[in-house]
């Protein structure tokens, strides 16, 4: 075993929630920690995987995802050959790591962000390089850009970032980008990009092209609601994207998830409702925390960090009474996905009656 795997501290998934309901004993569960879609799959999405031929399972599914390519390629306005699939952006930002990093690279990120860059960074024997946020938790783009050096191959930006939900202006970005190193991938993590207000005016889709050393990813996981169906997709520059289709698994991404995908992209109002429903729940949430006199970030996503002093029991609280939030990302600080109406109000209910 290579000793990079050996010190490895693994990413811990959320267990089944009805695992957890039974372990706590509780006659409802609702997981507001791994933010997830609360209001579903759009019903195109459903009516597509009934549809399906399953006379093609035993079928290896389309390597090159022809049509969905076709279909986002028209939605971003890109290149179809920029593209590249990935089974959700996990596998996306192993298959990033593993092209280009090697023993004792640098990968910079700023904290907090997603753990799982700097996992897989440590599992090729790469070094990570934190650089912290401002007061306000965006990111110092002027001590990232003094923190690179030529062993710095990888740099992460997260935006919205996960876990403070802060959004970077795409003029930020860009500035920052041009006075990157040429030789050094700037890799963008749009995940959450669609609950962003004016998110066609932040989104970094077009830079890709402007840019070989500029990667953007997506996923269909959290507005379009597929989580379950583990697909994404990054978006290269041309000099970069065959090389990434070479060292791709040939048939990662299977045919339903494929099917889900299309549907989903097709069915542009019901990704509208829910960003509008986020949105609606999202200022709702932060009236409260002001109500409260907490602190937290301005989140342009699906969740909210805030701050509370007794963090940990106000979480074990919440569990007891039947709502997971998200902890061990800040030392008193908690993130709570935005749920809906009816759960967001028994939450704060719950808040307030532990605070008093």
């Amino acid at each position: 075993m290579k000793a990079s795997i050996k010190r490895l501290k693994p990413y811990v998934p959320e267990k089944p929630l009805a695992t957890l309901q039974a372990e706590l004993g509780v006659a409802k569960l609702v997981r507001l920690s791994a933010n997830e879609n609360p209001y579903g799959t759009s019903p195109a999405v459903a009516e597509a995987v009934k549809n399906w031929d399953f006379a093609q399972s035993n079928r290896y599914p389309d390597a090159e995802a022809a049509v969905l390519r076709q279909a986002v390629a028209a939605q971003q306005q890109i290149d179809p050959a920029s593209i590249v699939f990935s089974v959700g952006l996990d596998e996306m930002i192993v298959m990033l790591s593993r092209t280009f990093l090697a023993p004792d690279d640098q990968v910079l990120v700023s904290t907090p962000t997603f753990s799982e860059y700097g996992l897989h960074a440590e599992i090729e024997g790469a070094k990570l390089v934190s650089v912290p946020t401002l007061s306000n938790d965006h990111v110092d783009f002027t001590s990232l850009l003094r923190a690179i050096t030529p062993q710095v191959k990888m740099v992460w930006l997260c935006n919205p970032n996960n876990p403070t939900g802060t959004v970077e202006s795409l003029a930020s970005i860009e500035a920052f980008i041009q006075q990157v190193p040429t030789d050094t991938m700037v890799l963008i993590d749009e995940a959450y990009i669609d609950f962003v207000p004016a998110a066609s005016q932040v989104t970094a889709m077009q830079l890709p092209a402007k840019y070989a050393n500029v990667a953007v990813m997506r996923t269909f996981s959290k507005a379009y609601g597929l989580a379950n169906f583990r697909i994404g997709y990054a978006v290269f520059n041309l000099q970069y994207a065959s090389a990434m289709q070479t060292i791709r698994l040939p048939y990662n991404v299977n045919s339903l998830a494929q099917v889900a995908a299309l549907a989903a992209i097709n069915d542009a109002d019901f990704v509208q409702t829910i960003v509008q429903k986020n949105a609606t729940e999202r200022t709702k949430w932060l009236t409260f925390l002001d109500e409260q006199g907490l602190t937290y970030d301005q989140s342009g996503a699906n969740f909210i960090f805030f701050n509370y002093p007794e963090a940990d029991r106000l979480a074990d609280y919440l569990r007891q009474h039947g709502y997971l939030i998200r902890t061990g990302l800040r030392p008193g600080w908690l993130r709570v996905t935005i749920g809906t109406a009816d759960d967001n109000r028994q939450v704060q209910q719950l808040m307030r009656e532990f605070k008093a």
